[in-house]
């Protein structure tokens, strides 16, 4: 079975995605001729369901475009789940330590890990590749982990440097908060991605970041930072809608 388009562990230049957040595939349908590298299907903090999953997983298969799925917890059947419908990796939240980091790795990998295996599930080819190459399709799949507090920031080489973490994506609204702080931008908390964003160079591994804006994208994209999400398929609907929309309301 075709695997379609893999997202790039060491790209040659920055990617971009966004967030999806709607129950729908046709909106990775519509985003996969876009041009964008990715997308994140934004389990976390959007109400998507296993089977919704993995109706917009068979949608990114047909557009073409790499899914990755932004996990609720780490809880192993979570990263189990998500891989076997076949996702191109995993956005795994707080991860503040080298242990969580080493454990998401396991959940994520049949060879040296703990993840359950069956040749049935859309990434095994609904049984069509055999065990080796099901393996090794599987253990293909991307982990970033998510820096989101002080203790994040201070391990975050240790987590980078770890063999199974493809990259690192600093996620500064809960970072700002987990700093008793209400501003995503304030000097600290840009002091504290910028130091996360150097780690994960350093390791060779993909630096990621939330970027709202073009300006805000090239600026960081100067720094290095090879990885974006930008916006989500809601803000991209509500700019849209508000550019359309009677200039005295």
């Amino acid at each position: 079975m075709n695997q379609g388009r893999q997202l790039q562990r060491q790209p040659d230049r920055y990617q971009v995605g966004t967030f999806v957040k709607t129950a729908s595939p046709h909106v990775i349908e519509i985003l996969g001729g876009s041009g964008l590298d990715f997308a994140v299907l934004d389990a976390e903090h959007a109400p998507l369901d296993r089977a919704m999953l993995d109706l917009m997983m068979l949608a990114g298969r047909a557009a073409d475009l790499p899914l990755l799925v932004r996990i609720p917890d780490s809880q192993p059947a979570s990263f189990l789940s998500v891989l076997d419908m076949g996702a191109a990796g995993v956005l795994v939240p707080h991860v503040d330590t080298v242990d969580q980091a080493a454990a998401a790795v396991r959940n994520a990998r049949f060879r040296g890990g703990n993840r359950g295996y069956s040749s049935s599930p859309r990434f095994a080819g609904y049984g069509s590749l055999g065990m080796a190459k099901a393996l090794t399709a599987g253990d293909q799949a991307v982990v970033i982990c998510q820096i989101e507090s002080p203790q994040a920031v201070t391990h975050a080489a240790a987590i980078a440097a770890l063999p199974g973490v493809d990259g690192l994506f600093i996620g500064r609204a809960d970072l700002a908060l987990a700093m008793g702080l209400e501003d995503a931008k304030h000097p600290d908390v840009m002091a504290a991605a910028d130091s996360s964003i150097a780690a994960a160079l350093a390791a060779g591994k993909l630096a990621g970041v939330f970027a709202g804006t073009p300006q805000e994208r090239d600026r960081y994209a100067a720094q290095g930072v090879n990885w974006f999400v930008m916006g989500s398929d809601q803000s991209l609907l509500r700019q849209g809608a508000a550019a359309m929309a009677h200039p005295t309301r």
